[in-house]
């Protein structure tokens, strides 16, 4: 299912005895661009402290009820590595929290998911898959950080990123939402991360491989309106690239 971040925030979090808060924000890496921390706001429960949890523990999304199923209890969560509230998310500290949670490390391979382009639910791979021994740096960023950020077209700006669309199955970020407003009276379009040539995170911009023009033409993105595989196809058969969803079965078939 693809929901928009924006959507999510707020969203109660459920743990196995109890609720442990809401949404926040999201953290994702720059290269895959993947969720890989929920930011939970736990009120006066633990304060002075970020409460992260992992896709790995996020079982399913409740759009009707407004709720986040997580397979976690109180106690696990308090007793994870604190992480001071005024400080990034280091490597370090990545590693101690998944070691805590006996999850495969993410940046353990060259897939999404490290060996694997899905979240592996089964716990009894996870020691495979957690000894792949390619890595790669990770740069986790703030969807709350990047809103707003502009976004440069190869011929000049566009507009600015309004949202984020995420895949709920395996937590990938499938669509930036821009709003075009002050060129094209209020157009939303999607642009994939696959078609971002680069970010500039000191100028907090967003550059794409793509024209002006060509953006103008896309299919327009109505924000009321669930996205079809149809409007995806479309999208993608505009700009001539391959959906996403014919290299994410090529993966699942390949061989470990």
């Amino acid at each position: 299912m693809l929901i928009n971040a924006k959507a999510l925030k707020g969203y109660k979090l459920k743990g196995i005895d109890g609720e442990i808060g809401s949404v926040k924000e999201f953290y994702f890496d720059d290269r895959h661009w993947a969720i890989r921390y929920l930011v939970a706001n736990t009120g006066s429960w633990l304060t002075g402290r970020q409460v992260l949890i992992s896709p790995y523990a996020l079982v399913s999304v409740n759009k009707e009820s407004g709720y986040i199923d997580i397979n976690l209890t109180k106690e696990q969560i308090e007793n994870s590595p604190p992480l001071n509230s005024d400080i990034p998310v280091s490597k370090q500290f990545e590693a101690g929290y998944n070691s805590y949670y006996g999850y495969p490390l993410y940046w353990g391979g060259i897939n999404m998911w490290g060996l694997n382009s899905d979240i592996v639910r089964d716990s009894k791979e996870w020691v495979s898959t957690a000894k792949e021994e390619k890595s790669w740096n990770s740069h986790l960023r703030s969807t709350n950080e990047v809103n707003d950020y502009q976004i440069q077209a190869n011929d000049g700006e566009i507009g600015h990123v309004e949202d984020f669309i995420i895949d709920d199955e395996n937590w990938a970020i499938r669509y930036l939402i821009i709003d075009t407003k002050n060129w094209w009276s209020g157009k939303m379009v999607l642009v994939a991360p696959q078609w971002i040539e680069r970010v500039s995170w000191t100028e907090s911009k967003v550059f794409v491989n793509l024209s002006r023009e060509s953006i103008k033409q896309s299919p327009i993105y109505d924000v009321e309106s669930l996205i079809s595989r149809k409007y995806e196809i479309e999208l993608y058969q505009h700009y001539k690239h391959r959906g996403y969803w014919y290299d994410d079965q090529i993966t699942k078939e390949q061989p470990h």
